[in-house]
């Protein structure tokens, strides 16, 4: 198995897209990318941590590849937005790829050039190496699934 961290906004209707997606083992969210290894929901929504609301996947390699995973990626949100994903705004909402390791820092590096030649606008999406990744509180997990009416 292995595992991608990727952010696209609220963190909430990313883990509800993939869930259910063949290969998809496993979704959790949390913040990755700032400073310090333990945040809050609060800290990060203070925009001073430098975290990102991130949906983590665990996923099956020999059902769905990394880069279909990223191609999903790109059709859940609009890339082209800077620290935010209509309505939210803030830096937490930034749409960002965190690598796992170099195979996926070349992947993700070759699926943005390809996203880059079907948009007249900038894209915003960054690349980084995970970093301080921190799972989200509990009730932020499965959320639209819980709160379902």
């Amino acid at each position: 198995m292995k595992k991608c961290t990727l952010a696209l906004g609220c963190f909430w209707k990313p883990e509800e897209n993939f869930k259910n997606k063949p290969g998809i083992v496993q979704t959790e969210v949390g913040y990755a990318g700032g400073a310090d290894p333990n945040v809050t929901y609060e800290e990060v929504c203070n925009g001073n941590t430098g975290h990102a609301e991130v949906v983590r996947l665990t996923f099956d390699e020999n059902i769905i590849s990394f880069k279909k995973i990223l191609d999903l990626f790109f059709k859940m949100h609009d890339p082209t937005q800077k620290d935010m994903q209509f309505p939210d705004i803030g830096t937490q909402y930034r749409s960002e790829i965190f690598y796992e390791n170099d195979e996926q820092k070349k992947e993700a590096g070759e699926v943005l050039n390809e996203i880059k030649k079907k948009f007249r606008e900038k894209i915003q999406t960054n690349i980084s190496k995970v970093n301080n990744y921190c799972k989200a509180e509990e009730y932020h997990q499965k959320y639209l699934e819980k709160n379902r009416r």
